[in-house]
């Protein structure tokens, strides 16, 4: 208006509110819907989520490592040969999330449906993370990357699809988007991350906050039985034996796919249960 106030920025354009305290619950709801919007132009059904350690490598990274270590003559070239060592004994793990993501997505591929079912689902980054989406691609087929804003080593990788790459600010909206759209869950070795997403599964699953049938493949079971003693839990009281059949514990690709696909067949198909 001539000779008038300059007009003043609308609410939902307002980023100083929106990035604010008082924004908070927005940024939550948008978190929901707008995911929530994406799946549905997709045409998302539901999801297989691949749980693992962002610092896994492919087998051809660790071995450049390896070789450069061996090269290096300096007072810390024997740790770096002994974390190149390692790197790539876990390297298996990163080969073995390619090979069954690849595996599913052309199973999934096959079946006489119109909507895009068992879609493999990761949190975008590096890592377990990359293998599963890239066992997509080499498929041909679609993938999801739930990714979330840190400081450190968390990018989208390069085999999501553009159009289902998520940016997550809240890790509580990204656990959801995990669980809402998955019928299985497979967890690779991992850290701090992996465990605290392993741990609400199974709690949610325990306590039946989750009823629809969810299953949960632990990989790497020699991995997984030194890191967590679920024995030792249950001989103190503090799981029962029950408890126990949470968790389905897999060391083989072509195993991990028997068990996934029966399940599958088992409730989602069959009976075309989408279990939500």
């Amino acid at each position: 208006m001539k000779n008038g106030h300059k007009p003043p920025v609308k609410a939902y354009n307002n980023l100083e509110f929106l990035n604010s305290a008082d924004g908070r619950t927005i940024r939550i709801l948008s978190e929901f819907y707008e995911p929530k919007a994406r799946f549905r132009k997709n045409k998302i059904v539901d999801t297989v989520v691949f749980f693992g350690s962002a610092r896994i490598i492919s087998r051809r990274d660790a071995l450049k490592l390896l070789n450069q270590a061996k090269k290096e003559k300096s007072s810390t070239s024997k740790k770096k040969f002994e974390h190149a060592l390692k790197l790539l004994e876990m390297s298996q793990y990163y080969e073995d999330a390619v090979e069954l993501s690849k595996k599913l997505t052309e199973w999934s591929m096959s079946l006489p449906v119109n909507e895009k079912r068992f879609i493999i689902c990761s949190g975008g980054g590096p890592g377990i993370m990359e293998a599963a989406n890239k066992g997509a691609r080499l498929a041909k087929g679609h993938s999801i990357g739930l990714n979330i804003s840190i400081p450190f080593e968390q990018f989208v990788n390069k085999y999501v699809d553009p159009e289902l790459a998520f940016e997550f600010h809240y890790f509580f909206m990204r656990k959801f988007w995990f669980i809402y759209l998955a019928k299985v869950l497979v967890a690779f070795p991992g850290g701090f991350g992996t465990m605290d997403e392993l741990m609400e599964v199974i709690t949610l699953i325990q306590t039946k906050k989750v009823t629809k049938p969810l299953k949960v493949i632990i990989y790497g079971e020699s991995y997984w039985r030194e890191i967590l003693n679920f024995d030792a839990m249950t001989e103190h009281g503090m799981i029962s034996k029950n408890d126990m059949k949470i968790l389905d514990f897999c060391s083989s690709v072509d195993e991990a796919l028997e068990k996934i696909t029966s399940h599958f067949r088992k409730h989602y198909l069959n009976n075309h249960n989408n279990g939500k």
